[in-house]
């Protein structure tokens, strides 16, 4: 019997975090349930903690012959997938190391452009004035893509030539770079632009929407 997944989300016109480890789940094509919790709520902590025994989502339950495997945590869970899924890492094993490290520098690092330039998803707004660390956070994003396409771009247009969680890790950054109009040249313009245009990334645009018309964000 296959593996039956249930995630747990965070409001999706907010959660970056959730956002990555939901498009490493479209990408398998694996069956999935999800559950969004409501942020910034006096209770969502005291849900999360009810709906998945963890204090932060995403959370991602795997049931096998009744076993449940709780995984918590974006990248782990990411990772947790592609030792599932293959073909969610590239082949090669020097596209792969590279995709790992700016896959995990994401994880780690950034925290300026993220105070400052918050995931909303569904929304256009004006830049905010930014200091000297979010503009190097920017420039140290533009390069990461930059040399990624480069050596790896090829004909598949992706950063590593296929889709992989090197997208599903920067998929917020692309959000937030058409939130705030924050300008690109042109290759990393057309990347951005073909990732915002993914039929899952389309989903996810619809239902922040749906949040935000409904006042949920």
């Amino acid at each position: 019997m296959a593996a039956r997944y249930k995630l747990f989300l965070g409001t999706k016109n907010w959660s970056s975090w959730s956002l990555r480890p939901w498009l490493a789940l479209r990408a398998t094509g694996a069956e999935f349930d999800e559950t969004v919790i409501r942020l910034r709520q006096p209770d969502t902590r005291a849900k999360i903690r009810e709906l998945t025994g963890c204090d932060t989502v995403p959370v991602l339950q795997i049931n096998e012959s009744g076993t449940v495997q709780t995984v918590f945590d974006s990248l782990a869970i990411c990772e947790t997938l592609a030792e599932r899924h293959p073909g969610l890492w590239p082949a090669s094993s020097a596209a792969r190391a590279e995709a790992r490290s700016i896959s995990a520098a994401m994880h780690s690092g950034f925290g300026p452009l993220r105070a400052t330039l918050p995931m909303e998803f569904a929304r256009r707004l004006p830049m905010p004035e930014v200091g000297a660390e979010v503009s190097e956070d920017i420039e140290r994003i533009r390069r990461f893509w930059r040399d990624a396409l480069a050596r790896y771009g090829g004909e598949g247009g992706f950063l590593f030539g296929t889709f992989s969680i090197a997208e599903c890790m920067y998929a917020p950054v692309v959000s937030r770079f058409r939130t705030y109009d924050i300008p690109l040249e042109a290759a990393l313009q057309a990347w951005c632009d073909r990732v915002f245009a993914l039929p899952a990334m389309q989903e996810w645009l619809a239902a922040s929407e749906a949040e935000v018309a409904a006042g949920l964000s």
